[in-house]
């Protein structure tokens, strides 16, 4: 109960310092992140195409994975949906 307690009294430090890290981004910074949202976003609309087409959910995971090697966290890239 104590490392509870412990826990619970630093999430908000560690949270406020997370927000102080991520409002200090460079004009450089900002705009490489738009560049990635961007490159994600056209990543998707392709995924989203290729199940249109038919292509099947195992071949348009693996495209979407190619699309996103280096670009985003995770194998989703950087998004994952319920089934």
């Amino acid at each position: 109960m104590k490392k509870f307690r412990t826990a619970l009294a630093l999430a908000p430090l560690l949270l406020a310092a997370t927000l102080a890290q991520a409002q200090n981004h460079t004009d450089k910074e900002t705009k490489a992140d738009i560049e990635r949202h961007r490159a994600m976003a056209a990543a998707h609309e392709a995924a989203a195409k290729c199940l249109e087409s038919g292509k099947g959910q195992d071949t348009c995971m693996k495209e979407l994975q190619a699309a996103c090697k280096n670009l985003a966290i995770g194998k989703y890239c950087g998004m994952k949906h319920a089934h």
